[in-house]
């Protein structure tokens, strides 16, 4: 099969969706690849890096495209949606429950649509949501300590706070994946922790692992109020898979917290789970609402590309093998939890959250057939 990787042109991104590891094991079963140029400059991997790999350095997106398998990070922005067509597999993060304009254009063009963030293990856990996730936990608390700084919008709190001098009060709506890598790291910068989440075995397990200040709530209503308005950072870490994530937080509840205080969701390309985001880019990241900064960079991974290439591409390539290697349908029918990433397929929605979240056709149980 041949494979195509594209540059990703979403702002300030400069994760790749394939390094030149990735490349010479396609390449060595057999399969073409092609890189477009200056594709993985972003993440330190040259273009003599993929030629040695065994890769095709295609001079433009066009190229790339034309691949019968695009392999990419982040969901296709307008100028793409031209190289969408009937026999062209995509598998990247698309969120789709949260872009109805592409959802449509991906029926309109009858792209086969495979999305990392819904492709399940024999666990039912998300595989390739994870590495990400945990990068944007850990990020998270990185740019809310940052934003956190006088000089850059905050209140002028050191997370960790001083001999005598309390720390930072760190609010996480949600204890999955970038809930915990961000209560672990808030905890190592000494700051005060309350995580918050509607599952309790969750909670008890986080209580386990993660000790310190670490402070548990169930996530009803009067709990996120209380944690919400106490809190010097507020990070947004609810996922519910292949949907548009809940608002659990209110524009009342932010109005009462103080000004100079920090809010950062996660959960923004999901839609977000704090009434008061919206989605930002790295080139102009924050904003202010009543006095309290708000972050909702929809791609936080990209200002770690290194890490975040290779932790994503670990993830991917058994998936992106087996995709060229059994053909997709072949590949799907084969891997139920993979075939749960299908959320697009000759003109429809085949992921229910997503046909629910627009209104569409209820799906059925089994598309390909």
């Amino acid at each position: 099969m041949i494979v195509g990787v594209p540059r990703e042109i979403k702002d300030q991104e400069f994760r790749v969706s394939m390094t030149p590891g990735g490349v010479r094991m396609l390449c060595e079963a057999g399969h073409r690849v092609l890189i477009e140029t200056q594709a993985g400059a972003g993440s330190g991997f040259g273009d003599d890096e993929y030629r040695a790999a065994g890769a095709d350095i295609v001079p433009n997106a066009a190229a790339a495209w034309g691949a019968g398998l695009v392999v990419k990070v982040k969901e296709p922005l307008p100028s793409e949606y031209a190289f969408l067509r009937p026999d062209l597999t995509l598998f990247t993060y698309l969120h789709l429950a949260a872009d109805r304009e592409l959802t449509l254009e991906m029926m309109k063009r009858g792209v086969t649509g495979i999305a990392y963030e819904t492709v399940e293990n024999a666990d039912g856990q998300l595989p390739l949501l994870k590495p990400m996730s945990e990068v944007a936990g850990r990020l998270a608390v990185q740019k809310g300590a940052f934003y956190l700084e006088k000089i850059n919008g905050g209140s002028g709190k050191l997370i960790g706070g001083v001999a005598g001098v309390e720390p930072a009060r760190v609010a996480v709506i949600g204890g999955g994946i970038v809930g915990a890598s961000a209560a672990r790291i808030a905890l190592g910068m000494g700051a005060e922790v309350t995580v918050l989440d509607r599952d309790i075995e969750r909670l008890r397990h986080l209580e386990e692992v993660l000790h310190e200040r670490l402070v548990t709530r169930s996530a009803d209503p009067l709990s996120v109020e209380e944690s919400v308005a106490e809190a010097d950072l507020l990070i947004g870490a609810v996922l519910v898979r292949g949907a548009r994530t809940p608002r659990v937080v209110t524009r009342a509840m932010v109005a009462r917290m103080a000004k100079g205080s920090v809010v950062i969701d996660v959960s923004v390309d999901q839609g977000g789970c704090i009434e008061t985001i919206r989605p930002t880019k790295h080139s102009d990241p924050v904003y202010f609402v009543g006095g309290v900064l708000h972050y909702g960079v929809t791609n936080m991974p990209g200002a770690v590309p290194r890490t975040s290439t290779m932790a994503l591409s670990n993830a991917t390539l058994p998936y992106v093998a087996r995709l060229a290697a059994d053909a997709v349908p072949n590949a799907l029918s084969k891997d139920p939890g993979l075939s749960r990433g299908l959320n697009t397929w000759r003109g429809a929605v085949t992921y229910p959250a997503v046909a629910e979240a627009f209104g569409l056709e209820k799906p059925p149980a089994n598309p390909l057939r």
